[in-house]
């Protein structure tokens, strides 16, 4: 047994690891993340996703999301329930939770796993500028392994998405490292989005950056962009379709090969769509799903071309 912060972590992990429990080329099921579906419920929902030819979804379980925290008791199970009657998976659930203290932890964890649903994102942590880096990540490491502690009740894995931008816990994804070393993979792990990795990795950052998760890889979230000046002539990352932007996606799976990766997969679209890319109705639904369903066929095509679908 290994022991970290307190937490007793067992060696052979609570879930299988990603070495475990897949071979190389399993084919990748992909999700849409729901917050680009927000206008949609329910059936129009699942019926919308599976037309698109999505394999899942990753709901939204967070406040404005599709299941509201204090509600997820009476709301996620028959939402779960429709969503596999037209075929499609819930691989996992995107959370506002940040550490066992977190409004509502339990309820949704305990939901969750009682549905089979045993990946769940990680909300955000943030740096102050009244403290040095290295004491923040101390205490990060400490909120990590209580959540360890916490998915272990439920058997459920923790997945900390990677996001770029200045202040952001994450953003290096070296400083995952340090605040899980010592903890289960199996419990608490990184969600890795190329798009943002290769903003703060543009040349070759994001390659030692995915190499570094190491065992800690639990799911991937994919998206691509361009840097453009803003109104105030401020370069910015502008999010672009899938293939039109910087990102190297032929590259990066053959890394997630490799790295004999199962999933979870996401697609998330963040570049204009008439206002989905922000959860909104757009004016035009039929575009969107075009847009959506270009997209999902361009990763269909890296996932094919690196043998993993």
């Amino acid at each position: 047994m290994l022991r970290a912060s307190g937490v007793v972590l067992a060696a052979s992990g609570t879930l299988p690891t990603r070495a475990d429990n897949a071979q190389p080329g399993p084919g990748l099921k992909v999700a849409i993340f729901s917050k680009h579906l927000l206008f949609l419920h329910g059936e129009e929902l699942a019926r919308a996703a599976a037309q698109i030819g999505f394999d899942g979804i990753d709901l939204a379980v967070r406040k404005g999301g599709h299941v509201e925290p204090d509600r997820v008791k009476q709301d996620l199970p028959p939402l779960v329930a429709t969503i596999r009657r037209h075929g499609l998976q819930v691989p996992m659930i995107t959370t506002d939770i940040t550490d066992d203290k977190s409004p509502y932890a339990d309820d949704v964890l305990s939901t969750a796993a009682a549905l089979g649903i045993n990946h769940y994102r990680w909300a955000q942590f943030r740096y102050t500028d009244d403290q040095p880096i290295a004491k923040q990540l101390q205490a990060f490491h400490a909120r990590a392994a209580r959540l360890a502690e916490l998915n272990a009740r439920y058997r459920v894995c923790a997945m900390y998405h990677t996001h770029s931008g200045v202040g952001l816990v994450g953003a290096p994804i070296w400083d995952l490292q340090q605040i899980l070393t010592g903890l289960d993979p199996a419990l608490v792990g990184v969600n890795y989005d190329v798009g943002h990795a290769t903003v703060e990795g543009g040349l070759g950052g994001w390659i030692d950056s995915f190499r570094i998760t190491g065992p800690y890889l639990r799911g991937i979230a994919v998206k691509d962009f361009l840097w453009e000046k803003d109104a105030h002539g401020e370069w910015r990352p502008g999010w672009q379709p899938l293939g039109q932007g910087m990102v190297r996606f032929p590259r990066f799976f053959e890394m997630v090969h490799a790295a004999r990766f199962s999933g979870p997969l996401q697609l998330h679209f963040e570049y204009p769509l008439g206002g989905a890319e922000s959860g909104k109705e757009p004016k035009n639904r039929q575009q969107v799903f075009d847009a959506m369903k270009r997209d999902l066929n361009q990763l269909r095509s890296y996932l094919k071309e690196a043998k993993l679908a």
